[in-house]
């Protein structure tokens, strides 16, 4: 994103977690750290409940969604899955080794799935997952808070790409003042 960087309503950042549950508070502090540097040129919401997606995604193009994961990689690893309308369905063992659920009982793997069947799945969907160590109630562990900085980078990296791939729909573009 640049300084020229129109507002995009068809792209949307999703900051998905509880921010009294542990590691599950990364994905709303990743689009909160994002918000703050791009938050007029794009639409940002957080949610703690993975079924919302389903609904708020819908209409927009190009969604990317941050939320702490378990999928067996050290704690604060950082990753990239790609679950756009395109892609291939992700697997039963999607977010975690023994089901959707990462955190939750429905998880994003279920709510991507749901919303292909629905027809409310955007094109472009990039889930930039951060590996939980706890989900215990309290602050984030050292190693997620780490990783904070490299989740936001990747989040940013992500919709740059998506802001090239989606059309803009906004005739009346906003432009970032330059400084």
């Amino acid at each position: 994103m640049t300084a020229t960087t129109p507002r995009r309503p068809d792209v949307i950042l999703i900051g998905l977690g509880q921010p009294d549950r542990g590691d599950d508070a990364v994905g709303p502090a990743i689009v909160a750290r994002v918000r703050a540097r791009h938050g007029d040129h794009l639409t940002v919401v957080t949610r703690e409940d993975p079924t919302a997606l389903v609904q708020v995604w819908d209409g927009h193009r190009a969604a990317v969604v941050a939320d702490a994961v378990v999928s067996g990689a050290p704690p604060g690893a950082v990753s990239v899955t790609r679950a756009g309308a395109a892609d291939p369905p992700l697997p039963t063992h999607a977010f975690t080794a023994s089901g959707r659920g990462g955190s939750h009982a429905f998880g994003v793997a279920g709510a991507v799935e749901l919303a292909r069947v629905l027809g409310t799945l955007p094109q472009v969907v990039v889930i930039v997952g951060v590996e939980a160590a706890s989900f215990a109630h309290g602050p984030m562990s050292p190693q997620v808070e780490d990783a904070i900085d490299d989740a936001v980078a990747t989040v940013e990296a992500e919709l740059t790409a998506a802001l090239r791939l989606a059309p803009t729909t906004d005739t009346h573009a906003e432009v970032e003042p330059c400084a």
